[in-house]
């Protein structure tokens, strides 16, 4: 299924998606971006830095917040901008909960969307992603 420009509400809330924060999720997605920086897939790298274990990288939680979005839309939502700052690490180990709420709609069919991750320390990311969605029926 997918959403329509007019099916949605300012206000209206992303069903919450929640991710396991594995050490193959972090290692296999640093990889995948050719990040190659050790604290990234390294514990003893990460930990001889005053990290407390590897952690997630940013393009990898850029992707996330892409997902979580394009869940919601379905195939139909175009990313515009992901437009995000990272806060407290996504170390091996945790869990984050994605969540998010229309903020505003544009013309252009363009929708904006408020969206906050947190795991067990804080909040990961946070920001905002814009995304254009077909008219469809009032």
């Amino acid at each position: 299924m997918s959403l329509t420009y007019n099916q949605v509400q300012i206000g209206d809330k992303l069903p919450p998606l929640e991710i396991d924060v594995s050490t193959r999720l972090i290692v296999a997605t640093a990889m995948a971006s050719r990040d190659y920086q050790n604290v990234h897939h390294d514990r003893d790298a990460a930990q001889s830095l005053g990290s407390e274990d590897i952690f997630m990288n940013i393009l990898t939680t850029n992707g996330l917040v892409g997902r979580f979005v394009t869940d919601w839309t379905g195939p139909t939502g175009l990313l515009n901008t992901v437009n995000i700052k990272l806060g407290v690490p996504n170390y091996a180990g945790d869990r984050m909960k994605l969540m998010g709420k229309v903020s505003a709609k544009h013309a252009n069919n363009q929708i904006e969307i408020d969206v906050v991750g947190k795991n067990s320390m804080g909040n990961h990311v946070n920001g905002t992603v814009l995304v254009t969605l077909p008219e469809g029926d009032a």
